[in-house]
């Protein structure tokens, strides 16, 4: 694990413990919004969002998934589903039996429209925040880039493993743009040689948490918010299928934030972005 002490608190779910980041109230009526980082990210990934969600009387949760951050590791493999069975242990061993609303970033996205699909807990909706979604693969290249990524990501972790990451970190570790403890935070993680084999792990099962995730539409009545980095010109293709799953909602919303990019999206910048999808997707389920 990093060095450092972490933000937030741990759980344990079953003789393994997840690190967790809650803020905003602590009684509200409101769902609580669950906060699913992208591939190599954690927890720490959300502090702005859970920042700006505070202000608005929102209560957030977020966590770094097993063998990330702080968070123990899981057993094997690291698919989507064995992701999605600790989500539930977590909220479970919270007493969230609730509402929730699914926010997922970059791979996280797989995540939380799994959990839409397979599991039962009360589902307010998505937002996808420059999401990926299983129609990626079916873009010129993408599964190349996805098995490319994973290959990378093993020998970042072996590479980890000899220390090679700690001055990387200190450069590129941050390139959301967080400030204070969450920022420290961050540039630990990134370091951190276990961190770096659990984000493989996951990588490398991404071909086939895709194919779970895809294996059917979220349902119509699901509000589903659309977030997206950079511009649309140049880039139809992988805009369209971003967009698919808000446009398939009846109760969808689209943001495209054109100066962002896939990163500083969830900085201090653009975070409004996301917040404006999740009020959107709030309303929406309130009706």
């Amino acid at each position: 694990m990093p060095r450092g002490s972490p933000r937030g608190e741990t759980a344990d779910i079953g003789g393994r413990r997840l690190r967790l980041v809650r803020a905003g109230p602590a009684v509200t009526t409101a769902p609580l919004i669950v906060l699913e980082h992208g591939a190599f990210g954690c927890a720490s990934d959300w502090a702005v969002v859970q920042e700006r969600l505070a202000a608005k009387g929102l209560r957030s949760l977020a966590y770094d998934r097993a063998g990330l951050g702080y968070s123990d590791a899981g057993p094997a493999p690291r698919d989507g589903r064995a992701i999605n069975d600790d989500l539930e242990a977590l909220l479970s061993a919270l007493g969230e039996i609730g509402p929730i609303l699914l926010v997922g970033h970059s791979m996280g996205g797989l995540m939380v429209r799994l959990f839409a699909l397979e599991r039962e807990h009360a589902l307010t909706g998505l937002v996808l925040v420059d999401a990926v979604t299983p129609d990626v693969f079916g873009l010129p290249g993408g599964g190349a880039a996805i098995r490319s990524f994973g290959r990378l990501l093993q020998v970042v972790s072996k590479g980890a493993k000899l220390g090679l990451m700690v001055p990387v970190a200190m450069v590129s570790g941050n390139p959301i743009g967080l400030t204070g403890p969450a920022g420290a935070e961050k540039r630990r993680i990134h370091g951190s040689a276990p961190h770096a084999h659990g984000a493989a792990a996951e990588v490398v099962q991404w071909p086939e948490t895709s194919r779970m995730a895809g294996a059917i539409e979220l349902p119509r009545d699901l509000p589903v918010a659309v977030v997206t980095a950079g511009p649309h010109r140049g880039r139809g293709p992988l805009k369209a299928i971003q967009e698919k799953p808000a446009k398939l909602s009846r109760a969808g919303f689209i943001e495209h934030v054109e100066a962002s990019n896939h990163a500083n999206l969830l900085g201090p910048r653009f975070a409004d972005a996301i917040v404006r999808g999740v009020e959107h997707v709030l309303q929406a389920g309130s009706r």
